[in-house]
């Protein structure tokens, strides 16, 4: 893979852009060319998190405001998820495997999603060849008596050594307001699910695994946020997004992150998270494609 940082946006036949956003180098783009698609060796990992805005194409029980996918634009996310190549993908808002795997081929990948009956259900995927077990879902993240919020999909990639993995979809609306505010709902059910995502984090440090949790946080997790600090009381932590901002549709802080824990921290590669920003501008791409971009970083286990 070649990359050049350019100040504008290139056009290359047959090649892939990603795009690095760091307060050094705001406003650069990093334009990398691959030449082919390569399979992660058995000591470098890629893991990225995106969320698929109402990936669905069923026509019913769906909110007013939110469109089903058209074909075409499955194509398109399809192309976009083949020049991501990721190894383990963290996935949210997915309406099952079926439609996952218009995204990511099943020759590919392997999908594992949520057992939950939402529509905006979270899964991982993990490219062929990489053996991993199924963990029970983190269904206390549901914390609506409804029944409407996401559980956590757990897998333990079968690597060497293993690394535990966690997909995520928290509750929106609590961007950066205290979790102990009154007046938002939403922020009492972000407040409610950090207990269950405590005792996760507890849990696989006391265990001695690497672990790894990749979602929508719903947060932005900046500066002294509360959030932030409870989780990493319960573990050693590195947020590979800390102190960068996402070039995604305009740029803004992330809720998108990816999580390292215990020995995975290690494992980070320097300077090796990415955002893959969509070709297509304007708010209906925006409303066909995703409002999230997918974010990435590359791990190098120990020999």
């Amino acid at each position: 893979m070649h990359c050049w940082p350019t100040s504008r946006t290139l056009s290359f036949p047959r090649t892939q852009e990603f795009s690095l956003w760091t307060p050094a180098f705001a406003g650069v783009t990093a334009v990398c060319i691959v030449f082919f698609a390569t399979i992660a060796s058995a000591t470098e990992l890629k893991l990225a998190t995106w969320n698929l805005e109402w990936l669905t194409t069923r026509e019913r029980n769906l909110p007013q405001d939110v469109r089903p996918k058209r074909s075409e634009d499955i194509d398109l996310l399809q192309r976009y998820a083949a020049n991501l190549n990721a190894d383990v993908i963290g996935i949210q808002e997915v309406d099952g495997a079926a439609i996952a795997a218009r995204v990511f081929p099943p020759d590919q990948y392997s999908i594992h999603m949520s057992h939950d009956r939402v529509v905006q259900r979270v899964g991982i995927v993990v490219r062929r060849g990489t053996h991993y077990d199924v963990n029970p879902d983190l269904t206390d993240l549901d914390v609506d008596p409804r029944g409407d919020l996401r559980s956590g999909v757990d897998v333990t990639l079968q690597l060497r050594p293993p690394l535990r993995v966690l997909a995520i979809h928290l509750k929106t609306g609590c961007f950066d307001d205290r979790l102990s505010r009154q007046k938002n709902h939403s922020c009492a059910q972000l407040r409610e699910q950090l207990s269950p995502l405590v005792d996760w984090i507890r849990a696989r440090h006391a265990e001695g695994i690497a672990f790894a949790i990749l979602g929508d946080f719903n947060r932005h997790m900046d500066g002294r946020d509360q959030f932030w600090r409870t989780l990493s009381e319960a573990a050693p932590l590195t947020r590979a997004t800390e102190g960068r901002s996402s070039p995604c549709w305009g740029g803004g802080p992330f809720i998108d992150h990816i999580v390292l824990g215990d020995a995975a921290r290690d494992w980070l590669e320097p300077d090796t998270l990415r955002v893959l920003t969509y070709r297509e501008t304007g708010l209906e791409w925006k409303q066909r494609l995703s409002d999230h971009c997918p974010v990435s970083v590359r791990l190098r286990l120990p020999n």
